[in-house]
């Protein structure tokens, strides 16, 4: 069973989402207004949300940053308004897809299934005997366990995921501390000095992967 947070203000809308998904397997949890989704996001785990735009208590799009903060949960944007700015302004804040009122339910469930999938794909990734799993929140070498903080393992799975983008230290402190963070970029070094410390303790050739790229950030060296 896959568990879904539908996301607006509207009852009937929630209701009518939740009929329409149950029969493909979706377990959801009915959020009446923003404030109300942050709440579920924050005690709980799931595997995708759906979210409307219009919303009178916060706005889809403010929701959306919100949870980008502390989670890579996929995000379909549900909305009525058709406008490409729109739509572009939701993928930026990191949406995943949207889809507009009215919808086919096939179509619905076929994005879903497909953000899915590729969720999937990129919570375990291993190179060279070094796997990185987020569904077990582990890092491990050989079968050796590498304990990492919780913003190490989101660093180096970032890197991991995306082998050869360069990423700078103010773009890092986005997306693993969150984009209202006050964390300076030396406190990223730190974070980055550490990591590379635990996991070349186990054996494994850090330094043949991650590089430091001088004057701009980090990267994950393709091989």
């Amino acid at each position: 069973m896959k568990k879904a947070l539908l996301i607006d203000d509207e009852e009937r809308m929630l209701e009518l989402l939740a009929l329409y998904l149950n029969p493909y397997h979706y377990d959801c949890r009915k959020a009446l207004g923003a404030k109300e989704g942050l709440q579920y996001i924050e005690e709980e785990r799931f595997d995708i949300v759906l979210l409307d735009i219009m919303m009178p208590d916060m706005d889809g799009w403010n929701v959306c940053r919100e949870i980008r903060q502390y989670s890579d949960v996929p995000i379909i944007m549900v909305t009525a308004r058709e406008q490409k700015a729109d739509i572009v302004k939701g993928l930026r804040l990191g949406a995943d897809d949207y889809i507009t009122k009215p919808f086919n339910e096939e179509e619905l469930v076929a994005r879903m299934d497909a953000l899915l999938r590729r969720a999937k794909a990129v919570n375990h990734v291993e190179v060279d005997g070094l796997l990185w799993d987020k569904d077990r929140f582990e890092l491990s070498y050989q079968n050796q366990y590498i304990k990492l903080t919780p913003k190490e393992f989101s660093l180096i799975g970032l890197l991991m995921k995306n082998a050869g983008r360069v990423y700078s230290r103010n773009q890092l402190i986005d997306l693993v501390w969150g984009m209202y963070s006050e964390t300076e970029g030396r406190t990223v070094d730190s974070h980055v000095r550490n990591m590379r410390e635990k996991i070349r303790e186990v054996g494994f050739p850090i330094d043949d992967y991650f590089h430091t790229v001088w004057g701009v950030g980090y990267k994950w060296n393709k091989k």
